[in-house]
């Protein structure tokens, strides 16, 4: 059975935390959240197609696509397997490492796996034994990041109102340097701005980045695969990092930042416990004040402290800040409708009309809205806050019949109706206040007057009198009056009366009364 495919994003990821970030095919398939062995397949892939990163601008995911599946790769030909008993006895030997069994093993089997199969198999091999896990931390490598399980107060002296903060807090592997602050809530914003101040904190970014699962960063959590939100994974892309969450019900994965925020617990929030605070500002001060002093505390069973470590361990082997800090984005699905508008935070911006009904990532920041298909951005707006402009639509999205109605304005369209008459007037006014986008209100109004043409702008007039009247003014209705004659009728002639049975399970005309406007029907927003 063929594997299914994952998506062009995710495949970008891989490339980028491969190349970029110079991740390990586990670490890849961990952050990923796929395979390792898909992650190995991706890469071959990406190295047959002659794929080098970064990958060039105008690359969209279908060419992505095309090139990396352009052949299959060839057939994997059995070969000897490593005896992992074996290699799993010699690694306990002095001196002994995985890199010499292998040229060993290849001195034997010339034709037999490469290095990097020969550790990443071992390592399953071995984890199946072992099933404590160790982690050795290198310098720059990881950070830890995780709220504190308690909050300090901080209360407002207007309103006497008290309200809880959350506390932040992040761990450097190597050096267990620590930085902390104080925000209102653990949502998404929140959660982001802080590790913006992490890095300018420590004047560097580390490699990964692991958070607990907490909502703000991880989707959905799961032990193996948890989804990353893409607000998060966006920030991660513009720091050149990656996110590995830590997996549930696994607590050394967290042991690091659980040290932390003990740590931060019992020195910092504890000595604040007696202290009132009235601004966030002022609680961060004293915050950072106490941090200065914990990162300068002497280590129990070592030398130095956290600040010398940081210095001497992470400082030089964190990655340089990029030029700008991350600009805060939500991300979101989203398909347009017919009308071939996205909704965004309450307003409608338009894409290509041909994408209508196609699914899309909407990228929204506070000034600009940026929508992308496959990968590819198709469009981009100013954002917008005007409550009467909840439609941002481009000119060149539109079809051409839609263009044309461009030049038009509700008013304008009402005062051309009102030369057949009145109820002329009235019914476009109602087709244009029962639509939701502009552009198919005036392409029924339009059908309307068109049918002043054909039958004549006195029939047209009488038909739409006939309309309102019978609480149904739309093209289909008025267009069904001219042509049955209706509109010739006399009015006493308009509702013929008849003889009703009075039985109980029959409700009456009183039951389908219509309320105040009429049960006014809409047509199609595809007449032409």
């Amino acid at each position: 059975m063929a594997r299914k495919r994952i998506s062009m994003r995710k495949i970008k990821e891989v490339l980028r935390l491969r190349f970029e970030v110079g991740l390990t095919y586990e670490e890849i398939a961990q952050s990923c959240n796929i395979g390792h062995t898909t992650v190995g397949e991706y890469l071959s892939r990406a190295k047959e197609a002659g794929l080098v990163w970064p990958l060039p601008e105008d690359m969209d995911n279908s060419t992505l696509e095309r090139l990396l599946y352009s052949r299959s790769p060839a057939p994997d030909v059995k070969r000897p397997v490593p005896d992992w008993e074996y290699v799993h006895k010699e690694l306990k030997r002095k001196g002994v490492t995985l890199f010499l069994l292998w040229q060993e093993y290849k001195e034997t089997y010339p034709d037999g796996y490469e290095y990097s199969w020969f550790c990443r198999n071992y390592r399953e091999w071995s984890g199946k034994i072992d099933v404590a896990m160790r982690f050795n931390h290198r310098a720059g490598e990881k950070l830890f990041v995780d709220y504190a399980g308690h909050t300090i107060p901080v209360i407002d002296k207007r309103t006497g109102e008290i309200r809880d903060t959350q506390i932040f807090v992040a761990t450097l592997g190597a050096s267990n340097y620590t930085y902390a602050e104080a925000t209102w809530t653990q949502s998404l914003p929140d959660w982001i701005g802080s590790h913006t101040r992490t890095f300018k904190f420590l004047g560097g970014v580390p490699e990964i980045i692991i958070p607990d699962n907490i909502k703000a960063g991880v989707n959905k959590s799961c032990r193996y695969e948890p989804d990353i939100n893409p607000t998060y994974q966006d920030m991660a892309s513009h720091y050149r990092c990656a996110v590995i969450p830590t997996r549930i019900r696994s607590p050394k994965d967290k042991a690091k930042v659980e040290t932390g925020v003990k740590t931060v617990e019992q020195w910092i929030l504890a000595r604040l416990r007696n202290i009132t605070f009235f601004n966030l500002t002022d609680l961060n001060k004293t915050v950072r004040n106490l941090l200065e002093d914990l990162n300068s505390r002497p280590f129990q069973k070592m030398s130095g402290t956290r600040k010398t470590m940081f210095e001497e361990l992470d400082r030089s082997a964190l990655k340089p800040l990029p030029v700008g800090p991350y600009t805060y984005a939500e991300w979101k699905k989203a398909k347009p409708h017919i009308d071939y508008h996205v909704e965004a935070k309450g307003f409608y911006y338009s894409v290509p009309y041909q994408l209508a009904k196609k699914e899309m990532e909407v990228r929204i920041t506070q000034n600009i809205i940026e929508i992308f298909y496959k990968g590819k951005r198709v469009a981009s707006h100013h954002r917008s806050y005007d409550p009467s402009k909840r439609y941002i639509t481009v000119r060149e999205h539109m079809p051409k019949s839609h263009q044309k109605y461009l030049d038009w304005t509700p008013q304008r369209i009402i005062s051309w109706a009102s030369k057949a008459g009145t109820a002329t007037a009235q019914t476009v006014e109602i087709v244009m206040k029962n639509r939701s986008h502009p552009q198919q209100g005036f392409r029924s109004c339009m059908g309307i007057m068109s049918l002043g043409k054909e039958y004549s702008q006195e029939r047209l007039e009488a038909a739409c009198s006939r309309a309102l009247a019978i609480g149904s003014p739309s093209f289909k209705s008025i267009q069904a009056i001219l042509k049955k004659g209706l509109d010739r009728l006399p009015p006493q002639k308009e509702v013929q009366q008849t003889s009703f049975i009075n039985h109980s399970n029959i409700r009456g005309p009183e039951y389908y009364q219509t309320t105040e406007g009429g049960n006014n029907h809409v047509d199609s927003p595809d007449h032409r």
